[in-house]
C-alpha cells in the first residue's frame, strides 16, 4: 500500500463512516450477538498473504458494525454519553497520520505546545482559576490525560507523595501532627524507615540498598504511607476505588446525604468528623477526592464548602468532574466549579459532553512543577537540550508515550466554536427536563433524585429493586433502547 492507495481506500473508509452516521437511526443501539460470536466470522489463523481491501470492506458490516454497541444512536441512554463530531474525527486522522509519540518536548514540539495553548483556552472558556494556565507565571499547568480514571490515579499518587514528602521533611508539620493523636503512628513509621539500609531477615545481616541495586523512591516510600487514608463519597466512581487499590492506600467512603440540588453529596461535617475519628485511630488522612456529577445520580460534592476543610486539615483536594465539568462552559452551570481556588487538581472529560471524541480528559494542577518531581524518572535517552526550559508531559502521567489529543480541541473550538457546544449542552439539559416531565406525567414512575444536567433517575412507584431490575432487563432485551441501572 502506498500514498496513492491511501487516497483511494482512505476515501472509501471516510464514506463508510459517513454512511454509518447517516444510517444509524435505522439500527438498534444494542447488537444481537452473544459472547464468542466473532469466532464464526474471523478465521482462527491470520492470512498468510495480503488480502484485497475490497474483501476487508466486505467484512466490516458483519464483523465490526453488527457487533458494535452504537453509542451515538438516538436511543442510547446508558452510562453517560461519549461525545463525537466530524471535526474531532478529522483531528484523529491527522494525529494518526503524524503518528508521533510526544513524551518530551523535543519528541514532538507541536504536540506539547498546542496542548498547552488549547488547555489555556479551556481555562478561560470555563472560568477556571488563572493559576491553572500553562502560560501563567506560577507553577500551575494543564495536561490531557486519556481518561478520568487515569487522572484519578495520578491525583492519588501525587497526593500520597506530597504527604510523604511533608512527613519526611517538615519538622513543623511533624509537630502539628504529633498534637493530633497520630504521633505514635508516625514514631512507629520512622523507627522502621532506614535511609539506604535494609534488613535481610533470613541472613540476619544489614545490606546497603544502593549497592544491592534496590531502589526505594523517596517520595513513594511504602514504609511512610502504610497508615495513610483518603476519603471520597460513597457515590464516587468505581475508578476511585481502583486508583486507591493500585496506589496501596486505604480509602474510606463517606456517607453522602441529601442536600445541594436535592441530590447526594458529602457534607462538611461528615468530612470533618471522619478526619477526627481516623486521626484518633492512628491513621493519617492525606486526601479528599470530591466528585462533581456523580455517576449514579449526578450529585455534587460542594467544593466551596469542602475545600476550606481540606486546606485547614492539610489534605490534598482533587475534583473529578468527568461528566458534569463540560457544562461549566455555560454561565448558568458555573455553580459546578465554585471553590476551585481550594483545589490541588481538577479533571473532566471533554469526550463526554464536549463534542470531542474519546480520548480527551484535561487535568490541571495548582502546582504542576511540584507534582512533576513525583513522576520523574530520568534516562539518558530521554534527555534533551531544552528540558530545563520546556515542558515534558511524561512527568505528569504513568505512561511514557502519548497521542496528539490536543488537535481535537483545536479543531472543534476553531471550526465548531464554543457557542455551538454551549447550544448542545443547553439542549441536552432541556431534553432531560422534558423527559423528566413525561416520566412524572405517566403516573407509573417517580424520580429518585431531581433531574440534573442530562441525567434523569427514575423508578417504578411502590417498587422493589427487583421490580426495577426486571423492567431494565426487559427494555435492554428488546434492544430498541439501551439503559443501565443505578444505585
Amino acid at each position: 500500500m502506498d500514498s496513492q492507495k491511501l487516497r483511494t481506500e482512505g476515501k472509501k473508509m471516510l464514506d463508510f463512516v459517513a454512511d454509518y452516521w447517516d444510517g444509524i437511526r435505522d439500527r438498534k443501539p444494542l447488537p444481537d450477538v452473544k459472547p464468542g460470536y466473532i469466532n464464526d466470522l474471523v478465521p482462527a489463523q491470520a492470512p498468510a498473504t495480503p488480502e484485497d481491501w475490497a474483501k476487508i470492506f466486505d467484512d466490516l458490516e458483519n464483523v465490526v458494525v453488527n457487533g458494535a454497541t452504537h453509542w451515538h444512536h438516538p436511543h442510547f441512554f446508558a452510562y453517560f454519553p461519549t461525545a463525537l463530531s466530524y471535526q474531532s474525527i478529522m483531528a484523529d486522522i491527522l494525529s494518526g497520520g503524524i503518528a508521533g509519540i510526544g513524551f518530551t518536548w523535543k519528541s514532538c514540539p507541536s504536540m506539547t505546545e498546542l496542548e498547552m495553548s488549547s488547555l489555556d483556552w479551556v481555562v478561560d472558556l470555563m472560568g477556571l482559576p488563572e493559576h491553572f494556565k500553562n502560560s501563567h507565571n506560577g507553577p500551575g499547568c494543564g495536561i490531557i490525560q486519556s481518561t478520568a480514571s487515569d487522572s484519578t490515579m495520578i491525583a492519588i499518587m501525587a497526593a500520597r507523595a506530597t504527604h510523604v514528602e511533608r512527613i519526611k521533611s517538615e519538622p513543623t508539620f511533624m509537630k502539628w501532627v504529633s498534637e493530633t493523636g497520630v504521633g505514635k503512628t508516625l514514631k512507629n513509621i520512622f523507627d522502621r524507615v532506614k535511609v539506604n539500609k535494609t534488613l535481610v531477615a533470613r541472613a540476619s545481616v544489614t545490606v546497603d540498598d544502593e549497592a544491592s541495586g534496590m531502589i526505594t523512591p523517596y517520595f513513594h516510600d511504602p514504609t511512610v504511607f502504610e497508615r495513610f487514608v483518603m476519603y471520597c463519597s460513597d457515590q464516587a466512581h468505581s475508578s476511585v476505588e481502583k486508583g486507591a487499590m493500585l496506589s496501596a492506600v486505604r480509602m474510606r467512603k463517606l456517607k453522602a446525604t441529601r442536600g445541594f440540588l436535592g441530590n447526594y453529596g458529602v457534607s462538611r461535617e461528615t468530612l470533618q468528623n471522619a478526619i477526627k475519628e481516623d486521626r484518633a485511630r492512628g491513621y493519617i488522612p492525606f486526601m479528599f477526592l470530591a466528585t462533581v456529577g456523580t455517576t449514579c445520580s449526578c450529585g455534587v460534592d460542594q467544593v466551596d464548602e469542602l475545600g476550606p476543610v481540606c486546606v485547614e486539615e492539610g489534605l490534598y483536594l482533587h475534583v473529578d468532574a468527568a461528566y458534569a465539568g463540560t457544562f461549566a462552559l455555560c454561565e448558568e452551570f458555573k455553580y459546578l466549579i465554585r471553590g476551585m481556588e481550594h483545589v490541588d487538581s481538577f479533571n473532566f472529560n471533554l469526550h463526554k459532553a464536549g463534542m470531542v471524541n474519546f480520548d480527551c480528559s484535561p487535568m490541571w494542577f495548582k502546582n504542576g512543577t511540584h507534582v512533576s518531581r513525583y513522576f520523574n524518572v530520568d534516562a539518558v535517552y530521554l534527555a534533551h537540550e531544552y528540558q530545563t526550559t520546556a515542558s515534558d508531559y511524561r512527568h505528569l502521567q504513568v505512561a511514557l508515550g502519548r497521542r496528539f489529543r490536543s488537535l481535537k480541541i483545536w479543531f472543534v473550538l476553531r471550526n465548531m466554536g464554543v457557542d455551538k457546544i454551549r447550544e448542545y449542552l443547553r439542549r441536552t439539559e432541556l431534553l432531560a427536563a422534558e423527559f423528566s416531565k413525561l416520566i412524572l406525567e405517566n403516573g407509573k414512575f417517580e424520580h429518585f433524585v431531581p433531574q440534573h444536567l442530562g441525567l434523569t433517575c427514575f423508578r417504578l412507584k411502590n417498587s422493589t429493586n427487583a421490580d426495577n431490575e426486571k423492567l431494565c432487563n426487559a427494555i435492554n432485551d428488546d434492544r430498541r433502547i439501551h439503559l443501565v441501572p443505578s444505585t
